[in-house]
């Protein structure tokens, strides 16, 4: 069984409770978990906020080494990482492969940021002091809390403690029940790489009981989460009234507008990369697609050609060409989620051009299989335009101009990502200045970059992970006054 990673120990929950991780494709146990509650957590704040003089004092370049040391070390693992990656959420292992590069891309880029953390210096009014002058100075915030989802786990690990520790800040990261075992395996790593004792910690358990106790905690300061936008509001509700600062990455609906003059083997794969990847279990996936009418016979046959390809099955195998694997959905809810949200656009009349049913195998009877699909004709009022689609469907809408094409993209309660394809840097700099969304890709996937801020309006969240801006938020910014020294 695996245990809890507190105050440099290996632990089991104080109740001894455990819960089972399950395997998505296959329903076998992989392995369990303590089942931590209210004690667990008050157990790691406390090591933490003793953690927290010392790792705040710490040099940034000695900050940066600890974290280099343990990237070697994941590298070094990496492959055992990913086929538990792979074992406990499903994706296939190219793709956990994937997910584990950009969790080290991302560390290594908030290593090296360490050293570069700036203030400022201000010329003040002369009355009292013609020599008077002011410091913005930045100090870290003090005991913080990492919530992270099922879909990315490590990728959304690094968003957290990257910008914490090289902020001097101690984190304690909560992954979800279904998916802690790579979370707590990295963890165990870095900290083998020599962070101090309390710096970087995990606890397992539910949201209900673990999780509202770290966030609702006096002594936490600063609290992370990437979720559902119903899970936002909720930490929202637990974290206010202790004026704690929070970022939220939240859900969305990504439009992505094709334009006539698109190279469209290239916009083909970006819709089929941007929807599909993690059988469409992404935040910032392609959700909503929409095609001028002069391109989208052409772009509507390729894109079911490839689509096509997909084939369910063991996440752990590759199929032959042409074929492309795709895990299961990660819960047996998931998958009935995107199947009542495709049966009610059907039902209203739409379209379905490819996939969109169970697959009918020895291989994929006992997991939450479903293949991708793709569908026309979407009435505007059917769950698959009104809600998020957290899984392997793809609606597609025929536009006649610009201005269509963007008011149909912000008609949506999210804004996190979107994105526009064509080779007109008006229509371009129009798409980036008038879709309502946190991040506008222009002929590019949907993909978060380390370097720069990422994060959603509207329902999507607030503020940025990513990017030296989300190092901020670990920060706070004292005044300090300088005069009558000369």
């Amino acid at each position: 069984m695996a245990q809890m990673f507190i105050n440099g120990e290996w632990v089991d929950a104080e109740r001894g409770e455990t819960m089972e991780v399950i395997n998505p494709a296959n329903g076998e146990v992989v392995d369990s978990v303590p089942k931590g509650g209210r004690a667990d957590a008050d157990a790691a704040i406390e090591a933490a906020q003793a953690a927290f003089a010392g790792w705040a004092d710490t040099a940034p370049d000695e900050r940066a080494n600890l974290i280099r040391k343990g990237i070697e070390l994941i590298k070094a693992q990496s492959r055992e990482i990913g086929a538990l990656l792979t074992a406990e959420q499903g994706k296939p292992l190219f793709e956990s492969g994937g997910e584990i590069h950009h969790f080290l891309h991302g560390m290594e880029f908030y290593a090296g940021l360490a050293s570069k953390i700036r203030g400022a210096q201000v010329p003040l009014p002369p009355a009292l002091n013609k020599h008077a002058y002011g410091l913005v100075v930045k100090r870290p915030v003090g005991v913080s809390v990492g919530i992270v989802p099922w879909n990315f786990p490590l990728t959304l690990l690094g968003t957290k403690v990257g910008p914490a520790l090289i902020a001097g800040c101690p984190i304690i990261i909560k992954p979800a029940s279904t998916t802690p075992l790579a979370t707590l395996k990295a963890i165990g790593l870095f900290n083998e790489a020599g962070l101090p004792p309390g710096v970087m910690q995990c606890a397992t358990g539910p949201g209900s009981s673990l999780g509202e106790r770290l966030i609702s905690h006096p002594v936490v300061r600063r609290v992370a989460l990437t979720g559902s936008s119903e899970t936002g509001k909720r930490v929202m509700q637990v974290a206010g009234p202790g004026f704690k600062r929070v970022t939220l990455e939240l859900g969305g609906s990504d439009p992505m507008i094709v334009c006539p003059d698109a190279d469209l083997r290239k916009a083909v794969s970006g819709a089929v990369i941007g929807r599909f990847w993690n059988a469409g279990q992404a935040c910032l996936a392609v959700k909503r697609l929409y095609l001028f009418e002069e391109i989208y016979d052409d772009f509507m046959a390729g894109l079911i050609k490839k689509v096509g390809n997909y084939l369910p099955g063991d996440p752990s195998t590759r199929p032959e060409k042409p074929h492309i694997r795709v895990g299961p959905l990660h819960t047996a809810a998931q998958r009935e989620e995107i199947e009542d949200q495709l049966a009610d656009a059907l039902d209203k009349g739409a379209q379905l051009l490819v996939g969109g049913k169970r697959p009918e195998s020895e291989e994929t009877e006992r997991g939450h299989f479903f293949q991708p699909a793709v569908v026309s004709d979407v009435p505007e009022g059917c769950k698959l335009a009104t809600e998020e689609v957290f899984g392997p469907v793809l609606p597609v809408w025929k536009v006649s101009s610009m201005d269509e094409a963007i008011e149909k993209a912000n008609n949506s309660q999210w804004g996190l990502g979107s994105s526009i394809w064509t080779q007109n840097m008006k229509w371009a700099n129009r798409a980036v200045r008038e879709i309502e969304a946190g991040v506008t890709w222009v002929n590019q996937i949907h993909y978060g970059y380390d370097e720069l801020p990422f994060g959603g309006v509207k329902a999507s969240g607030i503020g940025h992970e990513h990017g030296p801006e989300a190092v901020d938020y670990y920060l706070e910014q004292k005044g300090a006054v300088f005069g009558g020294l000369d």
